[in-house]
């Protein structure tokens, strides 16, 4: 299946470890969470996660908001739009293959109802900006800013990537990326829209 294939040409790593004293001990699982954040207008705005655990196919994905970085707007899932929500950071080297075919499939699909949702797991937000402007991206990039998205999510490595359907539940998971990956992505986008 997609997810074994693509496990092999993952970076293998997994996100940068945290510093122990800044690690929440309560459960994320469980939780939902609201902070703080800066938008791209500089105003602070909120940032929320309703966490329903690890995505599990065939089951509803965690709902969350956070302020892209390309353009200032919300990133959601929403309902009526197949969504990719894609975990990478600016150290993958995959995710640098993989933002060019992502735009290629966003620019193909968008008008039908595909969304992708770029959230990094850096630590640091200063290196996102060169990334999206290096490796093209035109869709929606946020920044996980404490990795609270990811802890509820449990991306495995870098790149991640869940496809959800119209109706806010996991359909596909791909663990990793590799080349040529875009197409049974694409078969996968088309089977939703």
């Amino acid at each position: 299946m997609a997810t074994a294939l693509v496990a092999l040409s993952a970076c293998g790593e997994d996100p940068p470890a945290k510093d122990p004293s800044s690690v929440n001990t309560k459960d994320s699982d469980s939780k939902s969470g609201d902070k703080e954040a800066k938008g791209g207008d500089g105003k602070s705005e909120k940032s929320e996660l309703s966490c329903k655990g690890k995505p599990e196919i065939g089951k509803a994905a965690s709902t969350f908001s956070l302020t892209s970085v390309n353009g200032g707007n919300k990133m959601a899932i929403e309902k009526g739009k197949v969504t990719i929500v894609d975990f990478w950071a600016t150290w993958c080297e995959p995710c640098k293959k993989s933002f060019p075919k992502y735009q290629e499939l966003y620019v193909k699909y968008k008008a039908s109802g595909l969304e992708i949702l770029a959230i990094s797991v850096d630590d640091e937000k200063k290196e996102i900006p060169d990334f999206i402007k290096t490796y093209g991206a035109k869709f929606p990039v946020g920044w996980d800013e404490g990795h609270k998205v990811a802890d509820c999510y449990k991306p495995p490595n870098m790149p991640s990537a869940y496809v959800i359907d119209k109706n806010g539940v996991v359909k596909f998971v791909h663990n990793g990326y590799h080349d040529g990956e875009e197409k049974e992505l694409e078969k996968e986008i088309k089977s939703l829209l």
